[in-house]
């Protein structure tokens, strides 16, 4: 239980900064995760369209804060 906690906290963390500067980000049309700006395809998912409203990161980031990671990363594949 605490290290799912500890994992939403730091899903929260890293929304706030998304939320700071949206245009530094863009969300995923694959998984709907939210990437770099400057990523050209998606490193979860290798998708390549990308919805860059600042509002629609804003909602994404605060809708991903509040619920623990159900997709599959990059990391998770090695």
């Amino acid at each position: 239980m605490a290290q799912e906690n500890t994992a939403l906290a730091e899903r929260a963390k890293r929304a706030r900064r998304i939320v700071k500067n949206p245009s530094l980000y863009k969300v995923c049309m694959g998984c709907d995760s939210i990437v770099a700006s400057k990523v050209n395809i998606c490193p979860n998912c290798h998708a390549y369209r990308f919805e860059i409203d600042s509002d629609f990161v804003v909602n994404q980031a605060k809708a991903l804060s509040t619920r623990e990671q159900n997709s599959v990363v990059a990391e998770d594949l090695s």
